[in-house]
């Protein structure tokens, strides 16, 4: 395909178009890794419903996936993200992070170990030029299969009575484990984990298994209500459980056109995941130098007066100074809270004298509002029932 008339293609679709595009009564779409996305099938506050109160699924197929796999595959991935990946066990999975030389975030993203010597990344951005490149050195293998995988996420309390219901027994199955699972001559993989911060799984398939999976799913969670959710309800469900995107609460360092907006991961509340005692890795020493000195920036949950999202509002420390801004929002309908994730100046992380600007549209004139915030810790809903193992039936 020429350079010039990449723009004439269209988005690709999914395994699943046939039936999340016969769904979507709304047909409204975006643009997810070069795919086709639903942005909404056709009740934003339903769907969320379904992911707090019964079964909800997301087309998961967007995200981008990388196998690395080798005898150095381990060694590889400890030199290039934040957590030691030779501790995560066979059939596990992680959520980390990797940076730049200069200790700025990458992305993050989840990693999957299906074998001794061989893992995937899946994550937000594309990286293969950068992986490859840092590969020299080690013996591996690494492979984008983005259109090799196809994956569903089915979250909410009644996931797991769904699956049970679909003849897979998850009862015993761990938060961040998975396992494989027989169906129709072949085998699907299904992991704990997800982005609602719910009860939740993560289904692995090839394409060929898409559209008589989907089938499946749909007759055996019918008595749950079960129905597909756009990226509208979700992102309102992953702010409520305090998680970060990429592009919309940081900016990844390669992408970063003004050289103060990358952020390391103490400014994103990630130093918690960086394994110092595995060895050398990218970013280490610039991290060292942070973790001495202090960092710039600093992540924070807001908890808001109100119910007008304050999404990109300016933050002020004592109504004057600006703090920092807004990069997510929402009101909670779970939490009845008009809750907030935002970037703050690090010596105003803790204050108690912030404020946040607000202009609401009040018919057709917009009210400004200078509203004080209260520190909330993340994440701002964390229900029992994503921890307990088994999860119950319900």
């Amino acid at each position: 395909m020429s350079a010039l008339t990449h723009f004439r293609t269209p988005l690709l679709q999914t395994p699943f178009h046939a039936r999340t595009s016969a769904a979507n009564t709304l047909n409204r779409w975006g643009p997810w890794g070069g795919y086709m996305t639903a942005l909404c099938f056709g009740d934003a506050d339903m769907e969320y419903t379904a992911i707090r109160n019964g079964a909800s699924v997301y087309d998961l197929c967007p995200m981008v996936k990388y196998r690395i796999t080798g005898r150095d595959a381990a060694a590889y991935l400890n030199r290039l993200t934040l957590r030691n990946a030779a501790k995560l066990s066979v059939g596990g999975v992680h959520y980390t992070a990797w940076t730049d030389d200069a200790g700025k975030i990458m992305d993050d993203g989840t990693l999957f170990r299906h074998g001794p010597e061989d893992y995937l990344i899946c994550c937000q951005e594309r990286h293969l030029p950068w992986l490859l490149a840092s590969s020299t050195g080690f013996e591996v293998h690494v492979e984008e299969v983005t259109e090799a995988i196809a994956a569903l996420s089915l979250q909410g309390p009644c996931s797991a009575s769904v699956l049970e219901a679909a003849g897979f027994d998850v009862q015993g199955l761990k938060p961040f484990r998975m396992a494989t699972y027989p169906f129709e001559g072949g085998e699907i993989t299904i992991s704990r984990t997800g982005f609602t911060g719910d009860l939740g799984y993560e289904l692995w398939l090839t394409p060929d298994q898409a559209l008589p999976f989907w089938d499946h799913l749909f007759a055996a969670g019918a008595p749950w209500g079960i129905r597909p959710i756009g990226s509208d309800a979700l992102d309102l469900a992953r702010i409520e459980a305090g998680f970060i995107i990429t592009n919309m609460d940081f900016i990844p360092v390669h992408q970063a056109l003004r050289e103060d907006r990358a952020r390391s991961p103490f400014e994103l509340g990630l130093g918690w995941m960086i394994d110092w005692e595995k060895g050398h890795f990218t970013g280490r020493r610039a991290l060292l130098a942070e973790k001495a000195k202090g960092s710039d920036w600093a992540l924070i949950g807001i908890d808001i007066p109100g119910n007008i999202s304050a999404e990109g509002a300016i933050l002020y420390h004592g109504k004057k100074v600006e703090a920092g801004v807004v990069t997510a929002a929402a009101w909670s309908p779970a939490l009845k809270a008009n809750l907030a994730i935002a970037q703050v100046q690090a010596k105003y992380a803790a204050a108690q004298d912030l404020w946040v600007e607000i202009y609401a549209m009040r018919e057709l004139q917009y009210a400004k509002l200078m509203l004080p915030v209260t520190l909330t810790e993340r994440p701002f809903f964390n229900p029992a029932r994503k921890r307990a193992t088994p999860p119950g039936r319900v």
